[in-house]
């Protein structure tokens, strides 16, 4: 009987050693359990805090993506058919007007520079492969680019705003109205004739015969050179013409030119105006002045010009193309601008050169006067 009492003591006492050892590790793994739950809980938010912050960069990244398109950002490509003073200043008074109208080139504006160096070839190459980058506009500077400009967007959406183009309508880019004749507007540099001749006639009262240099092949020229035999009567002098097909036939008429009149008179003619100091050198050999037609040829040389200002006119076309790529107005429904009125430009030492002397009167109300000759 004593031995089954103690056999039940030892059996309950076992058991409860057992019990109690079980407890103890049952909540030791409990603790555990409980600290890994609040690891991973723990971990989850700061994956949900990462997953929060790089959301709400997206979202920044967005809302910049979307006010850029917002502000707007362009391509043009600027075609320029010839280098030289007053096509330069063209190029930098139109990326002027464009800045005024908060359209800035490194900022909102990225753009496309190609010089056709008066090659109409290389001018239609050139309009081409902005057509081909798919640009937002083209400014054409002279007439053979404004034409090939137009000729290569003809089909597409891309407009074409240009400037220095002396008679739109002769070049086929306007109506005898000025309007459009398609997607393509701009400002042309219409040379002020009468007013030129009648500054000739007051420096030269005893010439008789202008000589005019051109490029047949510029339609601007062609019809300048027309309104110059329509008015050049009314002056008392006779117009005497030579027509040239390259730069390269620029030295020959010159010296033809140069022998046989009392002065010549430039027009904005792109190939004769890139050979202006071949045109000077002869002029000068012969002792007659050489007229410009605006305020860089008079700085290069030029006696004296009833010009225009070309970082002015870029300016205005500058500010034409703005309207157009901000889509406040398509290039087909704005007429053709002109600058308001003509300068005159002297210098005195190119008349110094040829001893001829300019009228006091005109000297002192000059736009400016140069009192030097600069090569460009």
């Amino acid at each position: 009987m004593k031995r089954k009492i103690a056999a039940v003591l030892l059996t309950t006492a076992l058991a409860f050693s057992l019990t109690a050892c079980g407890g103890a590790q049952g909540q030791g793994a409990a603790q555990d359990t409980g600290e890994a739950e609040g690891a991973a809980q723990e971990e989850s938010a700061d994956e949900s805090a990462q997953a929060e912050d790089t959301a709400q960069a997206g979202e920044q990244t967005e809302d910049a993506q979307e006010q850029s398109a917002a502000e707007g950002a362009y391509t043009v490509g600027i075609s320029q058919f010839a280098e030289h003073g007053s096509l330069d200043n063209c190029r930098e008074g139109f990326l002027a007007g464009l800045a005024e109208a908060g359209i800035v080139e490194g900022e909102n504006l990225t753009v496309l520079y190609d010089n056709a160096q008066a090659d109409t070839g290389t001018a239609g190459t050139i309009s081409d492969s902005y057509v081909s980058q798919g640009v937002d506009l083209i400014c054409a500077i002279a007439t053979p680019s404004a034409m090939s400009a137009y000729n290569s967007c003809m089909g597409t959406e891309i407009p074409v705003i240009y400037t220095a183009v002396s008679d739109p309508a002769g070049a086929g880019l306007a109506d005898a109205d000025g309007a459009s004749v398609g997607n393509i507007t701009g400002t042309s540099d219409a040379l002020p004739v009468t007013e030129q001749l009648a500054m000739i006639r007051q420096i030269m009262p005893d010439a008789k015969t202008i000589g005019i240099i051109y490029t047949t092949s510029e339609a601007n020229s062609v019809s300048t050179i027309e309104e110059y035999k329509a008015n050049a009567g009314e002056y008392g002098f006779e117009i005497v013409d030579t027509g040239i097909n390259t730069i390269a036939d620029v030295p020959m008429a010159a010296a033809d030119m140069a022998s046989k009149v009392d002065c010549i008179t430039n027009l904005t003619d792109n190939t004769v105006v890139s050979a202006l100091q071949t045109v000077l050198d002869e002029a000068n050999k012969a002792g007659i002045p050489v007229f410009g037609s605006e305020v860089e040829q008079v700085k290069n040389g030029c006696v004296a010009a009833m010009g225009l200002d070309y970082v002015a006119l870029g300016k205005q076309t500058g500010a034409m193309a703005a309207k157009v790529l901000k889509g406040e107005a398509q290039a087909a429904d704005l007429p053709y601008e002109v600058i308001s009125e003509a300068s005159l430009y002297v210098n005195t030492a190119a008349a110094e050169k040829i001893s001829l002397t300019l009228p006091e009167d005109m000297l002192s109300g000059a736009a400016e006067k140069f009192e030097e000759i600069t090569v460009g």
